[in-house]
């Protein structure tokens, strides 16, 4: 074996022991916890937020890791317009309304976090409605479009993303809501008992609230106890444990 070729498979493995760790599962064959903190540690280097990242020729910058589950996207980090991810899939789960749409879609990994997310919520007696998950780069740039014709560029821009900027566009995302809430995506969301039970229990089936209450100023977007978001097990255990934000904790690896 070469030595570029033996680079090559030890960063593959690296890659994979993360990716398992990170979704919660157990990797075979390797029992050290030690063995399994480097793993993490090094995946989420080769994903901290300085490595990838790239600007084009007018200077705009893109994430370079698009498929991972621990990519970064906001208001200076954007996904190319012509992003779609390849394994879309509907999760088996209540939703607010009925027929198909694309929001109803998700990342196969994503998809089958909120299936065990919604279970075990159900188990609980709690009623979960998923709202809106995936959207293309062309559905964001007409919702921002709308919102801010209609409530202004700062309000827009403090409660919407700009296409390109959406965590919804990764389909690792999606917003969650319940009857008690009307169904809507409001603040208020997070003060029932469906709301609660999201931010405690989120984090186990590798969720995390992405824009926390007080993190206004670190995430660029107002409170949204809807907005879910799939990291994976770890980091969203770690995420949630430190009180950190998803730039904050990537911030760490740089």
């Amino acid at each position: 074996m070469t030595t570029t070729t033996r680079k090559s498979t030890n960063r593959l493995a690296t890659l994979l022991l993360g990716a398992s760790l990170l979704a919660g599962c157990t990797v075979s064959g390797i029992a050290e916890t030690t063995a399994h903190a480097a793993g993490a540690s090094n995946f989420l280097q080769e994903n901290a937020a300085i490595r990838t990242i790239t600007k084009n020729a007018s200077g705009k910058t893109f994430v370079t890791n698009k498929l991972s589950t621990a990519v970064l996207v906001n208001k200076q980090r954007n996904l190319p317009s012509t992003y779609v991810p390849a394994d879309l899939v509907v999760p088996n789960v209540p939703f607010s309304f009925a027929g198909s749409s694309p929001k109803k879609q998700m990342r196969g990994i994503a998809a089958d976090a909120l299936e065990k997310l919604f279970a075990a919520a159900k188990k609980d007696g709690i009623k979960l409605a998923a709202v809106s998950g995936y959207r293309s780069y062309a559905t964001q740039k007409a919702i921002f479009d709308r919102n801010q014709a209609i409530k202004g560029a700062d309000v827009a821009n403090r409660t919407s993303a700009l296409p390109g900027q959406s965590e919804h566009q990764t389909g690792l995302a999606m917003d969650i809501s319940s009857a008690s809430a009307g169904y809507a995506l409001e603040a208020s969301f997070g003060d029932t008992k469906e709301g609660k039970w999201l931010a405690k229990h989120a984090p186990e089936y590798g969720f995390i609230i992405r824009y926390g209450k007080g993190m206004e100023k670190l995430t660029g977007y107002s409170y949204e106890p809807w907005h879910v978001r799939y990291v994976g097990v770890y980091i969203a255990k770690e995420i949630t444990n430190k009180h950190l934000t998803l730039e904050q904790y990537l911030a760490q690896y740089n």
